[in-house]
């Protein structure tokens, strides 16, 4: 069976340095230059100069995005999360080290949003036009070793057009300098895959592409060690470079080696090894990396969807944008971890990144937590509405694509290519014209794609249009007709659809061997698009925005999409339990409260929208309301203060399955409980209550191994709770927070995505009982303590220990 195999992230030992965290291995230092930075909003002439005069910036640690701390403004572009664009700049003086003279020494930006420029000592060494991925810069000639060295940084959110939603601005992910030597292995150079793998034996072969070697007369060996994911050596391959290469770069291919009985990566047990490979030269050893890597097999077929290591999977997914609510664009790993946490306890297994490529850590995260990413390219190709490139789409493509798979084409997590999103409705909008709608271009990239890995499918994402790019709201558009699939849909790998799952065998009828992903399913539709589907021979499906993200408002004051399964916060909507109840095979009732219609809108030729529900039973007097009872039991029985309402089944009928709809029903304080039976046995309950008036607060902390390296983060829920001990989740009132010992407080949040609130300073009103505080560690053992006070409540304390 083929595969891919797997590779993660640069191995990192940590010691104390000027930088923060330092990787060093005697032969290869990566520091994380994260830390001692200085911003200021605006555009600063001469700022990269040495001679400029930074005393009145801010001083700050990375990642940061600038944007998300201006203020909302209405009069900005919903699109873009109603925030105004603009220039921001950072500043950073360090040292160099002595050790460092005659090597490379490299600074590694691994991204700049929107785009942006960087300088060292006033000399510009690069910069990024397509700020979702990243560059590095050789810096060694411009060093100095007798006085400070400064590194400026311009970064712009661009215009307004250039993006469909909320960016972010700044220095949003991790910056590293590396010191090698001159013979080195080159960046994102190593490529490990898996081609043959059975329950005795995993095949595993080893790709080095190495520096400094171009007409060389070197005598150079690369050895590499396999372990285990409990550390243990398992095989060793090594080989000789070429001793004369007239290419810069030169990649070697290892001798593949075998390990036995191998520990297979899924979703459930997401086993990682390691390879460790080395650069010897001389009898020396000149550099050394450490990746890790998961064997597993990814098939695709018209006949089965998709299966992974032999067994079939569905793909139960978001796809989402990059933001990372109260921190925004900023990529911290605890963010990204907590929210997959939590998409994994509804039973979600998959993540499409619309539509761009995510941090390196986000996919090092996945990997960890056994998460499937479908890798995403670009919004479109270039379109003028679309394109978040300072350059022309058709200058930059080729170099976009090198770097992105290059960079993440050993993530056992990620299972396919996506070149891009909702192509195929207006012919030629990238400025590439080829008259055939997109075809040839995908062609090309496909060409490229293969270049660097040969072993993953592509696709594109459909716009939901057919053929000739005919979409409903075309006055000609006849169901008979024109239910027919895109062109390039049709020579695509895997074909991907935004939406239209109700067409997808219509559309095998014209294509019959297409292999068929739902990129994209509304949330409005519930349960329809999972079960509609053919599950047993399609792909799987990504919920677009199951999480809320900023940007793309649907009008102020809400500041981004919010037709979701979990606001921003990764608090949950009643609807998320619905989502539990078809992804997994657990028990499952919950009770939602319909608080109003909510709306229903047309939005890329689909319905979207969301009724307005929640979980709380303080409601009025002498009033009827309506619910829903998410189940995936075959019948729920109501109950108010003991007094049965009746019994529903579970409707066989798919756009209606797993939620019951309960009409009129009164209100009476006290509780309601709904019990879900199968065979006539309980299985499930899930009950609300009417509460009292809210005296306490009470803290729930998710970190229990808060690291002190200055990046770990600690999330603080904060519950309104009555006398009795339960949620009140009408509770408002600001609440006060205060922090001491070594931390910050980097953000406030409550999950109102309507607040025109920002997420600084030391205050926030609850918003249905909650708040929630973000702290981020030092970089030194602490004792820190957080008290959190508001009117009429008794305070709640919290002590951590950071290590």
């Amino acid at each position: 069976m083929k595969t891919i195999a797997t590779l993660i992230l640069v191995c990192i030992f940590y010691t104390t340095s000027l930088f923060g965290q330092n990787n060093t291995n005697n032969v290869r230092i990566s520091q994380l230059f994260n830390f001692g930075w200085k911003f200021k909003a605006g555009d600063m002439p001469d700022a990269q100069n040495i001679s400029f005069s930074d005393a009145d910036w801010r001083p700050l640690d990375l990642p940061h995005d600038f944007q998300i701390e201006q203020p909302w403004d209405k009069n900005a572009s919903k699109n873009r999360g109603y925030k105004t664009m603009g220039i921001g700049w950072y500043r950073k003086i360090f040292k160099a080290d002595e050790a460092w003279k005659g090597k490379r020494v490299l600074l590694d930006f691994e991204g700049i949003m929107l785009h942006g420029d960087v300088w060292i000592n006033g000399k510009k060494i690069g910069g990024t036009d397509y700020g979702y991925l990243g560059f590095e810069a050789d810096i060694a000639e411009f060093i100095k070793y007798d006085a400070d060295n400064v590194v400026a940084v311009r970064a712009s959110t661009g215009e307004n057009e250039n993006s469909r939603w909320y960016t972010g601005g700044g220095l949003f992910r991790d910056v590293h300098l590396v010191v090698k030597d001159s013979v080195s292995i080159a960046r994102h150079g190593i490529f490990i895959t898996t081609p043959n793998i059975s329950n005795q034996n995993a095949e595993v072969k080893v790709q080095v592409e190495v520096a400094g070697i171009q007409n060389k007369q070197y005598e150079l060996e690369i050895n590499t060690k396999i372990f285990s994911p409990q550390g243990k050596q398992v095989a060793e391959t090594k080989t000789l470079a070429p001793k004369k290469s007239n290419l810069f770069e030169v990649e070697v291919a290892l001798p593949k080696v075998s390990v036995a009985n191998p520990q297979l990566w899924n979703c459930e047990t997401p086993n990682l090894y390691s390879a460790e490979v080395e650069l010897v030269l001389n009898s020396k050893v000149v550099d050394k990396l450490t990746k890790k890597f998961g064997i597993r097999t990814i098939e695709f077929s018209k006949e089965f969807g998709m299966k992974l290591n032999g067994k079939k999977v569905f793909l139960k997914g978001v796809a989402n944008h990059h933001d990372l609510g109260a921190v925004g664009a900023a990529a911290y790993e605890t963010s990204i971890a907590r929210m997959m946490d939590q998409l994994k306890a509804f039973g979600f297994n998959h993540i499409r990144t619309s539509h761009n490529p995510y941090s390196e850590s986000f996919f090092d995260i996945a990997d960890e937590k056994g998460i499937l990413v479908v890798d995403e390219l670009y919004d479109k190709w270039g379109s003028i509405r679309a394109w978040a490139g300072r350059k022309p789409w058709n200058e930059i493509w080729y170099s976009n694509m090198k770097e992105w798979i290059k960079r993440d084409r050993n993530h056992p997590s990620v299972i396919m290519w996506s070149l891009g999103n909702e192509l195929q409705f207006q012919e030629e909008r990238w400025n590439f014209p080829t008259s055939d709608w997109g075809v040839t271009t995908y062609r090309l990239m496909d060409v490229v794609a293969k270049r660097y890995d040969p072993t993953r499918k592509t696709t594109v994402a459909m716009y939901p249009a057919r053929a000739g790019g005919i979409i409903k709201a075309n006055p000609d558009f006849k169901i008979e007709a024109n239910i027919i699939p895109p062109e390039l849909a049709t020579v695509t790998e895997v074909a991907s659809f935004n939406y239209v799952w109700d067409d997808y065998q219509t559309y095998l009828k014209h294509a019959p061997n297409m292999i068929i992903y739902q990129s994209e399913a509304v949330t409005n539709e519930l349960a329809a698009p999972y079960f509609g589907m053919d599950r047993y021979k399609m792909v799987g499906l990504a919920y677009w925005g199951g999480i809320e993200y900023w940007g793309e408002s649907q009008g102020w004051p809400r500041k981004g999409w919010n037709y979701s399964f979990f606001n921003h916060s990764m608090e949950t909507f009643p609807q998320a339990w619905l989502t539990k109840s078809i992804f997994t095979d657990e028990p499952v009732v919950h009770i939602g409260i319909v608080d109003s219609e909510g709306e229903s809108k047309m939005w890329n030729d689909q319905i979207v929208g969301q009724k307005i529900i929640s979980a709380h039973w303080n409601r009025q007097e002498n009033e009827k309301y309506n619910l829903y009872t998410y189940t995936n039991a075959e019948e729920v029985e109501l109950f108010i203060n003991g007094k049965s309402l009746g019994l529903q089944k579970n409707s066989d009928e798919f756009r209606k399955r797993n939620t019951i709809y309960w009409k009129d029903i009164p209100y009476s304080s006290g509780t309601i409980t709904a019990v879900a039976k199968t065979a006539g046995k309980e299985v499930a309950r899930h009950e609300l209550k009417t509460t009292g008036k809210a005296v306490v607060l009470k803290i729930e902390t998710e970190n229990t191994n808060w690291k002190a390296d200055g990046m770990d983060l600690q999330y603080v829920k904060v519950y309104a709770i009555d006398s009795k001990g339960n949620r009140v989740l009408t509770a408002a009132g600001e609440l006060t927070f205060e922090l001491s010992g070594e931390a910050k407080l980097i953000a406030l949040d409550n999950g109102d995505h309507s607040s025109d609130d920002l997420f600084s300073g030391n205050k926030k009103t609850m918003y249905k009982g909650f708040a929630m505080a973000i702290l981020r560690s030092g970089q030194k053992d602490s004792t820190v303590k957080l008290k959190i006070t508001g009117a009429g409540l008794k305070q709640a304390t919290q002590t951590f220990v950071t290590k």
